[in-house]
């Protein structure tokens, strides 16, 4: 059996000089309800589908119009929706005469984007850690077996 080195992705000197991490310290009370209320708008299943809907969406906007048919809902609850959103931080819109188009916002969702990365990356680098030291045969164990083989 090789002893090869585990390589830790992210965890190279350029990786956190270029983007220092989110979790570099346990989250504030501010910041921690901030995040929580962002995650709360994405916790319904239809909020999700109409973030993903207005984010992807060619020339990044979209019109109510043309996300009410997508839904069995009825328009005040896609409204509704579309309004815990907005409170949310995730999307923001401007009325063009009686329609309402929607945008997503960038800077929130690289944002989210960034915190889930640096939490991903975290956990990862632990687990491969704890992987390490688990095969890493320790003094004792290593001793033991020089004298077996004696």
């Amino acid at each position: 059996m090789s002893k090869q080195e585990l390589v830790i992705l992210g965890q190279d000197a350029t990786d956190d000089a270029c983007c220092p991490g989110t979790l570099a310290a346990p989250l504030g009370e501010e910041q921690a309800a901030g995040l929580a209320k962002t995650f709360k708008a994405l916790g319904d299943p239809v909020r999700l589908r109409l973030l993903s809907m207005i984010a992807s969406r060619a020339g990044g906007e979209v019109c109510v119009c043309d996300l009410t048919p997508a839904f069995d809902l009825s328009q005040p609850t896609i409204s509704h929706h579309l309004k815990l959103l907005r409170q949310a931080g995730l999307i923001d819109c401007e009325r063009r005469g009686t329609w309402v188009y929607y945008r997503a916002l960038p800077e929130t969702l690289d944002h989210l984007a960034t915190f889930l990365q640096t939490s991903q990356t975290s956990q990862t680098s632990q687990i491969a850690q704890t992987s390490q030291a688990s095969r890493t045969p320790h003094a004792s164990q290593t001793s033991h077996t020089a004298e077996a083989t004696a």
